[in-house]
């Protein structure tokens, strides 16, 4: 549970950092999903399935 929770919180805290900057750049969502890819791969997510996420949302 507690990798869940860890997960949780980073998530929350990127995405926390993207609502405080009003208009967001290609940068900052590129930022972000870089982020987000290194707390999926930290949660031990396999390394593709990580990589694929990121792309589709991009």
């Amino acid at each position: 549970m507690a990798m869940f929770e860890s997960l949780s919180k980073r998530l929350e805290g990127i995405f926390s950092n993207l609502d405080g900057q009003g208009k967001l750049t290609e940068d900052d969502v590129n930022s972000a999903l870089r982020e987000v890819r290194i707390a999926l791969i930290e949660a031990d997510v396999n390394l593709r399935v990580a990589r694929q996420f990121v792309e589709r949302v991009k």
